[in-house]
């Protein structure tokens, strides 16, 4: 404790429901702070400087989230918005495999392009708004040092970026690669030098993608995607002799094969870095009803390497990763006649146009005749709080046949009389509720995927803490909210090795929330336009959190950022 003559903390949390992170069973406590750390936890009869009253609220660690892709955005936005609002201190970058390190002066403009293509933050925005002062990673993480922060970020270092300054366009193949873009023995060896360079100099960890999803704008997949497994291996071998960082991966599920028969290969290879290094491997997987038994064998598969000295770690999200679509932003029409005009204007030029008779009409009948989509699969979040637990009764479709309309003209109807704040959310992956609940009952699946910071026009999934916290915690209580809150903290904090962070107890870093959980709650997402140049993006504020501090400093208190930065850059 940071000694004085009054013997004054300088921050005391009175009477709060501490919940620890451990997944203890809550207690009434008080929690003094001195400087950056906890310093008791328990009757606290000393005051302090300052004293939160916490009766009847709920005292947690800070939140850990783990895949954001706030590589760019925290260079102009040190709140680290929006995960600040839902209780998040400590984010982790370069997760996909996309980086901005290693990067030489002419590499910028293709790395930017390639988070643009893979993450949909614009290019013109990272141009704009990165310092660009870096060429190793070492060198990347000293700019993210020098960044005003209100919460404690870390990153680590991406296959793409890695692959591609060894490589160039050798490393890019649109098939699986067969002759010039094969990486040789020197190849890896390079790699393995710009691999060993960011873990010494604190990178957490390595991540690299190989899903067919994410492509270069010219739309090959990313460097790395068909990479050999002697050189993912040699990669991983590099954390092996550090015996620090986590080894993460975006993995290759689409070509899974008729009786999935290519998921088991996927897996093995994951285990085998596991089994090879000793670190830790994580990925993602979600529920899909495109391949409606492919999580679950994937599940069967990471059980089976685990039973083998295999074990690895696969991310899910409590909701529906969806894409979204509202006059604030995207619709379902943009490209149809007409449509296309208001494409790039705001809300209220799109509400002028339907607001007018004959122009209304003329738009509905131009979307009628461009449309493709199964109105069954697209949901209506129209009221305050959002409800992401969707039901047959909230699609779009049923929202018309109630209205006695058609589905394009549900929509017009509904966003006219809601002014454009309705938001359509059309889920691809974790669309099937009951799924969810069977992978969160896995022990060994963590949250994950939140992507704060990524897909910035079309997907807000930023409010995941608040979400599991309101939904599965306290209103269906599936999990315990002990439960839940160690998911969200000493357990993402512990897979990253952060040390003192992801529990409240006595020396550990005061990262910590006070929340109402009763009041918790997410209102709906809406525009903004606050990225350099002006760009456009989701974003999603809470209820429910009375304050959230870093590093001893109250940053958040009642939704509203403090002034305070005293966020920090985490190291491996």
């Amino acid at each position: 404790m940071r000694q004085t003559d009054a013997m004054t903390h300088d921050l005391v949390i009175r009477k709060g429901l501490v919940v620890d992170g451990t997944g203890a069973p809550g207690r009434v406590a008080d929690v003094a702070i001195d400087g950056d750390r906890v310093t008791a936890v328990g009757t606290v009869d000393d005051r302090g400087s300052r004293e939160l009253d916490a009766e009847g609220k709920v005292v947690t660690p800070g939140f850990v989230d783990i895949h954001t892709h706030l590589d760019a955005q925290i260079a102009w936005d040190p709140l680290g918005s929006s995960s600040c609002w839902h209780g998040v201190t400590s984010v982790v970058l370069g997760n996909c495999g996309v980086t901005f390190a290693p990067c030489a002066p002419h590499e910028r403009e293709y790395l930017a392009e390639l988070m643009e293509s893979v993450e949909d933050i614009p290019r013109d925005s990272i141009l704009e708004g990165l310092a660009w002062d870096w060429t190793t990673y070492g060198e990347y993480l000293g700019a993210i040092d020098r960044l005003p922060k209100g919460i404690n970020v870390g990153g680590m270092i991406g296959h793409c970026a890695v692959r591609h300054h060894v490589m160039g366009e050798r490393a890019l193949s649109a098939e699986p690669a067969t002759g010039d873009d094969i990486a040789t023995e020197d190849d890896i060896a390079a790699m393995c030098d710009l691999v060993d360079e960011a873990i010494g100099a604190g990178a957490l960890g390595f991540a690299t993608s190989r899903t067919l999803l994410h492509r270069v704008p010219d739309g090959r997949p990313v460097p790395g995607t068909w990479a050999d497994t002697s050189e993912l291996y040699a990669i991983g071998d590099v954390l092996g002799r550090h015996q620090r960082g986590v080894f993460e991966v975006a993995p290759r599920f689409e070509r899974h094969g008729a009786d999935y028969e290519n998921v088991a290969p996927e897996i093995h290879w994951m285990a085998e870095i596991r089994r090879r290094t000793g670190r830790p491997v994580t990925f993602g997987i979600g529920q899909t009803d495109f391949a409606p038994e492919l999580h679950s064998t994937v599940f069967a598969c990471v059980e089976a390497e685990a039973a083998a000295g295999g074990d690895i770690r696969p991310q899910t999200t409590p909701r529906g990763i969806a894409l979204l679509f509202s006059l604030q932003m995207r619709t379902f029409f943009d490209r149809a006649p007409g449509w296309d005009a208001l494409a790039g204007k705001g809300v209220e030029a799109r509400l002028a146009a339907l607001d007018d008779d004959t122009t209304r009409a003329e738009l509905i009948e131009s979307a009628r005749a461009n449309q493709g989509m199964d109105w069954r699969s697209v949901y209506v979040l129209a009221t305050e709080p959002a409800n992401y637990r969707f039901m047959a009764e909230d699609s779009l479709a049923a929202h018309a046949e109630r209205r006695g309309v058609d589905p394009v003209e549900a929509f017009v109807d509904i966003s006219r009389e809601t002014r454009g704040a309705a938001v359509f959310s059309f889920p691809f992956i974790n669309q099937q509720h009951d799924a969810i609940e069977w992978m969160l009952a896995k022990d060994y699946c963590m949250l994950g995927l939140a992507d704060s910071g990524a897909h910035v026009g079309l997907i807000m999934d930023a409010g995941q803490p608040t979400w599991l916290l309101s939904h599965w915690a306290r209103d269906t209580q599936t999990l315990t909210l002990e439960d839940a809150v160690r998911r969200l903290t000493s357990e993402t904090a512990d897979l990253f090795e952060l040390t003192g962070r992801g529990r409240l107890v006595p020396g550990g870093f005061a990262d910590v929330n006070v929340i109402d959980l009763d009041a918790l709650a997410l209102p709906l997402p809406t525009a903004a336009h606050d990225f350099p140049l002006g760009a456009s993006r989701y974003i999603q504020h809470a209820s429910g959190y009375d304050a959230t501090i870093v590093n001893g400093t109250l940053f958040m208190e009642h939704g509203e950022h403090t002034g305070a930065l005293s966020g920090t850059t985490l190291r491996s």
